[in-house]
């Protein structure tokens, strides 16, 4: 601070010396020096100069202000450690116009963001933390003739953004346009995980009925967001093994439609193939494909998803959940348009709040006879009068002997046929008996575990009356002596047998 006030003290003084030789030249007072007016101002400002440069290098010099696009000098083992970690496709020779074949050009950007800047391991044991490197498409189109590999594993804190992949016309049919797995030529790497925290965001694929979009194999925390996934003949995306790949936000369709496709019956191919756990699929839309979401892996949610791909009608559906006895999925907040949900021998599956329109329904398929731990409530079903049934059972593999806590309960049905887990139904009667059939609306047949009832009787007589019989889901009461009343019954499913 001393310092500061002497610098300034000196310079107002400088200045006001400048001053008055100034005015005395503008006045036209004689002066001693006045002929060397110039000469002695060039010199003042010279001195002042010289202080004020003496000053600012005896003061340490603030940092400047760090900036994304700045290029420190390059470290001494000769790579530029802190250099923009940006590298764009048509740097490369990527040709943006999708007239010529981009892989080669595509391929060395990848391996640019691998090889280029720091290596230091932050990520899961074995894997590279590549500092956040992004691929840039540029907003074009990159025809490609192969699959995008990354070339090595054992790497992560990647992305890939910003245009489109398009398989050329011979691109293997059984590839993936971006594929998660270490080519076979890569070094064997150390992680337990090929890959991890790798972003895939702002991508249109169209893979030209040439094979996948997206596969992402024994990878962690891989976020696809924001892409649109097209004319694929394979899955629009593939995850296998690995934990915690995040769908989100996306469009998929093998087809290019918004409904009411004329070819609709031929729609094929999986849009989401799930056969790894704890994955997440929200907000996403399926347009076309025989299977919106299959699902073979553990923890999996879907939340959000709007399914209107080929129809049940047509064999079609919504989401498949093909993992007997061990299903653990959520299913909240969806829409299964035309299409319906199956889950075969189900263990811990919720479906909440969805809303299935044009005669969509649930399947229950037993393949080993198991149904434990299902909760499908408070949707909403839609249908046309058809005497569709919201929740179906599907036994050709035999029938369910392992049922305990499920719960079909509170859905919203209009022009479908309830079923339940959980009903209540009176009927009036004159006699000694009182029968209530719930087949209609009970979920599984000849199944009640669970009866309360009570008999209202008309007069003063006070009769004793008893449950004789539950077989058929058929409800039978009895009293000891002829009377007129209503007999209320309350009955259930869900409970432990």
């Amino acid at each position: 601070m001393g310092q500061n006030m002497q610098r300034n003290a000196l310079v107002l003084f400088l200045q006001f010396c400048v001053l008055i030789i100034f005015l005395t030249h503008v006045n036209g007072e004689t002066s001693p020096f006045d002929h060397h007016f110039h000469d002695q101002m060039r010199k003042m400002q010279a001195f002042k100069s010289s202080i004020i440069r003496r000053e600012l290098a005896s003061s340490p010099s603030p940092s400047p202000s760090p900036s994304y696009y700045s290029s420190p000098a390059p470290s001494p083992q000769g790579v530029d450690v802190h250099a923009p970690r940006v590298f764009e496709a048509t740097s490369f020779g990527a040709d943006p116009s999708g007239k010529s074949d981009s892989t080669a050009a595509l391929e060395k950007a990848i391996a640019a963001a691998f090889f280029q800047g720091p290596k230091e391991r932050f990520l899961m044991d074995g894997i590279t933390n590549l500092g956040g490197a992004q691929i840039h498409l540029q907003g074009g189109i990159y025809k490609i003739s192969q699959p995008l590999r990354l070339p090595a594993g054992g790497a992560g804190n990647l992305m890939i953004s910003g245009g489109t992949l398009l398989a050329s016309d011979d691109f293997p049919t059984d590839g993936y346009l971006i594929d998660l797995s270490p080519p076979s030529s890569a070094v064997a790497s150390s992680a337990s995980y090929n890959y991890e925290y790798t972003t895939l965001k702002d991508l249109m694929l169209d893979c030209n009925f040439r094979g996948g979009g997206i596969s992402v194999i024994n990878s962690l925390r891989t976020s696809i967001d924001n892409c649109y996934i097209t004319h694929f003949n394979t899955n629009g995306i593939l995850v296998q093994q690995g934990h915690e790949t995040y769908i989100r936000n996306s469009f998929l369709g093998q087809h290019i439609t918004a409904g009411a496709d004329p070819g609709e019956r031929n729609f094929s191919g999986t849009a989401i193939n799930l056969m790894g756990n704890d994955n997440a699929v929200t907000d996403v839309v399926i347009f076309s494909a025989a299977i919106g979401i299959m699902i073979s892996g553990q923890g999996n949610t879907i939340s959000g998803v709007h399914c209107y791909n080929k129809a049940t009608g047509f064999g079609g559906t919504g989401i498949y959940l093909k993992l007997p006895n061990l299903t653990q999925t959520r299913i909240l907040n969806c829409y299964l348009d035309y299409t319906g949900i199956v889950a075969e021998d189900p263990n811990q599956l919720t479906i909440t709040n969805s809303f299935f329109l044009g005669d969509a329904y649930i399947v229950l398929k037993s393949i080993n006879g198991v149904a434990k731990g299902i909760t499908i409530v408070d949707n909403m079903f839609s249908g046309s009068d058809k005497g569709i049934d919201i929740v179906q059972l599907e036994q050709s593999n035999g029938r369910f002997k392992n049922i305990d806590q499920v719960v079909v309960d509170r859905n919203s049905v209009q022009g479908m046929n309830i079923r339940t887990t959980i009903a209540k139904e009176s009927v009036q009667g004159n006699g000694t008996s009182w029968t209530v059939d719930f087949g209609p609306i009970l979920l599984f047949p000849d199944l009640i575990n669970h009866v309360q009832y009570s008999l209202s009787v008309n007069g003063t007589s006070f009769p004793s009356y008893a449950l004789r019989n539950i077989s058929g889901n058929k409800v039978v009461i009895e009293s000891d002596v002829a009377i007129s009343g209503r007999a209320f019954v309350a009955v259930n499913q869900a409970v432990t047998i």
